[in-house]
């Protein structure tokens, strides 16, 4: 089973846009949920495809093995992979990497580990052994220290908000308060105009609510109404929705008296065993967990090791992240290019961010 503290600190980053991020007694809970067991991996590899083992973490006193590396590549990966807080977490996108370096037979890739002190260093190592494009950091701090010296194309994998502008500088993440804002415009297209919001105390629901928020009211000039899940009073204030927005990370925390409603939710809700109180519940997840006949998906193995539905979203990353870097090695992508990603419809904006739409599934109880 994977520890819980790498993904309490990478998902804390990776969800997180702005500059307020969640403490580890705010997070844990959530982190903690997601990782109580392993889940069986969600889709067997086709057959004949081998899958990509993740190794698991190497005691602390005995340095994990590492596979043969070429001293010149194309591609270079800087992760923190030894960190105790984020090496269990760096290696499944390590792992998704490789899988995807595996399948295409694309350029090679070299391997850096990394930490915020190092990073620089490390990136002037990589594009010195003849890197010409990079991928990583991983954390907003590593990308903030990078970004004022980045040289050649390099695709962060968190958002660049914040950061000093380098026209070399791309990113790509899983973000959930994009998810909010797709799901924002997704309630417009299905005629929504009274949408309720209902959030919860901890920092990642009331970062979801702001993020639908602000894109709703950007459109409908009128914000839309908050109420808190744990309200007692919660039916009657509801009077009057015509729909509802679930900024939980929580299924417990769903309250009943939204049942009778529309209601829709970002991926953290579609747990592997759906509770009743979720039955209906229209979410968007990426390809790779909701779309086993996507062509990409299928080109690409599964992780040997079971994985949680949250880490495999970082194995998915991986693969996407490779697939952009590929690309790159030819030309760097201009406003507006394209990718059919297995995390979601990439689209590269002006910000030099990629924005992700997810497709729409309907929850159904177990």
């Amino acid at each position: 089973m994977q520890r819980l503290a790498p993904l309490l600190a990478v998902l804390a980053a990776i969800w997180l846009t702005g500059a307020q991020a969640a403490t580890p007694t705010q997070a844990a809970d959530y982190i903690i949920r997601q990782n109580a067991a392993p889940l069986k991996p969600l889709f067997s590899p086709p057959p004949g495809q081998a899958a990509v083992p993740v190794p698991p973490a190497a005691p602390a006193a005995v340095a994990a093995p590492q596979p043969a590396v070429p001293e010149r590549a194309p591609i270079a990966v800087l992760l923190p992979l030894k960190s105790e807080a984020l090496g269990d977490a760096a290696d499944v996108v390590r792992a998704g990497i490789v899988a995807a370096q595996g399948a295409d037979q694309g350029p090679a890739v070299r391997m850096y580990d990394t930490t915020v002190d190092n990073v620089a260093q490390r990136y002037r190592e990589a594009v010195a052994n003849g890197a010409r494009v990079v991928i990583g950091p991983l954390t907003r701090p590593a990308i903030a220290q990078l970004a004022p010296r980045v040289t050649v194309p390099t695709l962060a994998l968190n958002t660049l908000d914040g950061t000093t502008a380098n026209p070399k500088l791309f990113g790509l993440s899983v973000s959930a308060e994009l998810e909010a804002r797709q799901i924002a415009r997704l309630m417009r297209q299905d005629g929504m105009q009274r949408p309720a919001v209902i959030t919860g105390s901890g920092v990642l629901d009331r970062r979801l609510a702001a993020a639908f928020a602000s894109e709703w009211t950007s459109a409908a000039q009128t914000p839309p109404r908050s109420l808190a899940a744990h309200d007692p009073a919660l039916a009657g204030h509801l009077a009057g929705a015509d729909s509802v927005f679930l900024a939980l990370i929580d299924p417990a925390a769903v309250p009943a008296a939204v049942s009778a409603l529309p209601r829709y939710a970002v991926s953290q809700l579609a747990v592997a065993h759906v509770p009743a109180a979720l039955t209906g519940v229209k979410v968007v997840d990426m390809p790779w967990l909701v779309m086993a006949r996507h062509p990409a998906v299928q080109r690409y193995p599964r992780p040997a090791e079971a994985l949680t539905r949250a880490t495999e979203r970082l194995y998915a990353l991986g693969i996407d992240a490779y697939r952009v870097a590929r690309d790159m090695t030819v030309t760097p992508p201009p406003p507006g290019w394209r990718l059919d990603g297995v995390t979601g419809d990439l689209k590269l904006g002006r910000d030099r961010q990629f924005a992700r739409t997810l497709p729409v599934q309907v929850l159904e109880g177990q």
